[in-house]
Formats: C-alpha cells, structure tokens, sequence
C-alpha cells in the first residue's frame, strides 16, 4: 500500500522532480559524425528540399539548431531518413559556414533581414531596358548588396529591341561589370541563354530583378525541365502558366561545366538597413590605399575625405569615386528618384 504525506519515504516516490523530463540536462551536443552531406534547393514554410547525393530529401531544421535558420543555397549535414521517399523526412543537424550571403530588408527602415541566398558566387541583376523602364536606383541597391555579401555582380540588360543600353552601360562602365545584352527575340528562342551561360559555367549564380523584366523566363530556358525535375518541387513555386517566382530556388545548370542558378522572387524594393556602408569601399580596390588619410568614421562622401585629394593627384579613375559615393548615397535616396 502506498503512503502519502509526511509519512512517506524516497521509496515511495515514483516520478523526478525534474518538470521538463526525466532525462538530465547536458550542454554535449552530439557531433554526427556519420551525417550526410546536403545542398538546400528550396525552403517552404518549415520544410526544406535538399539534394543529398543524386536524391532529393525533405529535411527539417534539427531543433539542436536554435534560431539558426537554413537557406537557400547552404550546405548542411543530415541525418535520419535519406532515401527521398515519400513521406520521409529528415534532420539538418549541422549549417556549414557560408562564403556569401546575399541578404535584404524591405526597407531601408525595417530592422528585420532577409537572407535570400547563401555561397552564391555571383548575382545576376536582369533588368529591362523598357517595358518596364530600368530603376537605376534599385539595380544600385543590389549592387551594394552583393559587394556588402561577397558576390560578384552580373548585369543583365534585356528587351534591347525596345531601347539602346548606351545610357545604362555608361552609367555603370566605371564600375568594370561584366554585362549581356539580350532582345525579346533572343530570349524567347534561347539565344540569351547561350549568352547567359558564358558567365554562369562552374558557378552558383543568384537571379534578381523586378517583375516583368524576364527574369525568371530567363532561368527557365536556362534550365530545361528535364533538369527542373531534380527537386522534384518545381510546380509548388512556380506558378501554373505565369513564371511567378513565389520563394527562392536553386536549379542545375544545364551545362558541362556545371553551375547552379538560383532564382528568387520579383522584389519591389531592396532595403539596406543592414548594410554597412564602411564595407562597400571593399569592392573598389583602387580607392581604399587612398582612405588611409580619411577622419575616422569618414562616409567618403564629406569635405574631409581624402579620397578628392587621391583621385586628384591621378591614382584612381574620377568616374570610380563618383560610383562609390552614388552608391553608400542610396540609403538616402528613394528608388525611384
């Protein structure tokens, strides 16, 4: 018979005082050592599509991970079921370290970021040189984005046909990015693509643009459906009959060389709230040997900079420092101005 109250004994007891479970707290983390190794192809609402080997695999974030987020783009370690079957689900127990990030916020006040995509190598900016106009202004923003990230920059210029690029291209020439131009024509019969791809082979390369400027028409001539098929998820973010990019998406290059294309949503706008002005410099290395005399904290944009003094005495291009300081000037400026 058991006993109760203050006659009972630690023999009577039958439950720890531990509220949270009976197993004791530990800090050891387990080190899955025997983890699969796993690219993120596509993120929806808690569940991750991951390309495990030559299978696709639903994954879920192991909650060992905290707050630590996986994207699009990250390298990760899995363990659980592999198989890809349906229904079966595994665990990211491990984010590696990223090389790159490309990340926004939805405006220059919003203090919340968005990490669009990780260990890209490049970001490819598509826009229209008509319908719709270019945004000079937002293609400046994702300019600062990728320098700030660790992305090389791509310009994609298309619809050629309905407006010459010299005004877009003398507008950035200072800044020596590689571009393509492209016409309707060319990107409905896939002559863009084969442009395109010269600068894509071997690497991961991060679409953005506006919609209506055939971004993600681009990317589908890119990658055939045949090669759609590895994530096996395509229809669940691409609108049936629209292109609509709905989430971020990482597809294989139909390529020899290889490459992944990452195709993103159409942005509207492309805060910089997280952005730290002192890194863009970084991306223009003729001019930081001339900032050794600025005052410290200098915006590079204010009389005592001595960046005027560098640039006038011949060490750097005078169209260099006017792009940098158009560009740290964007968080100032509306994009539509």
């Amino acid at each position: 018979m058991r006993r109760y109250g203050k006659h009972t004994d630690e023999d009577d007891i039958r439950s720890r005082p531990n509220r949270k479970g009976n197993r004791p707290r530990t800090h050891i983390r387990p080190k899955h050592e025997d983890a699969a190794e796993g690219l993120v192809l596509t993120v929806d609402r808690g569940r991750l599509t991951c390309l495990v080997d030559d299978r696709v695999v639903m994954a879920m974030k192991a909650r060992e991970l905290g707050r630590k987020a996986a994207i699009v783009g990250d390298r990760v370690a899995l363990v659980g079921d592999l198989t890809g079957k349906k229904d079966t689900l595994a665990r990211i127990v491990r984010i590696e370290e990223r090389t790159s990030v490309l990340r926004r916020t939805a405006d220059d006040d919003d203090p919340y970021e968005r990490v669009v995509v990780a260990n890209a190598d490049q970001l490819a900016i598509v826009t229209a040189l008509a319908d719709p106009e270019p945004r000079p202004r937002l293609i400046d923003r994702c300019l600062v984005a990728a320098f700030d990230g660790g992305l090389t920059p791509l310009l994609v210029m298309t619809k050629s046909d309905l407006a010459p690029p010299d005004e877009l291209l003398e507008l950035y020439g200072a800044l020596d990015i590689p571009y393509v131009v492209t016409s309707r024509e060319e990107l409905e019969n896939g002559a863009a693509a084969d442009l395109v791809r010269e600068h894509l082979d071997g690497k991961i390369t991060a679409f953005v643009g506006h919609s209506g400027v055939g971004k993600t028409t681009l990317v589908n001539t890119l990658v055939p459906e045949d090669r759609r098929r590895v994530t096996g998820h395509v229809n669940a973010v691409t609108g049936r009959g629209r292109h609509t990019t709905t989430s971020a998406l990482a597809l294989p290059l139909s390529s020899a060389a290889g490459g992944w294309v990452v195709d993103t949503p159409g942005v509207r706008s492309f805060g910089l709230a997280h952005i730290d002005p002192s890194r863009v410099i970084n991306a223009f290395p003729d001019l930081v040997p001339g900032t050794e005399g600025c005052p410290r904290a200098c915006s590079h944009d204010e009389p005592d900079c001595a960046l005027d003094a560098w640039v006038a005495e011949g060490h750097a291009d005078p169209a260099r420092l006017y792009s940098l300081r158009r560009l740290l000037s964007t968080r100032e400026r509306k994009e539509g101005d």
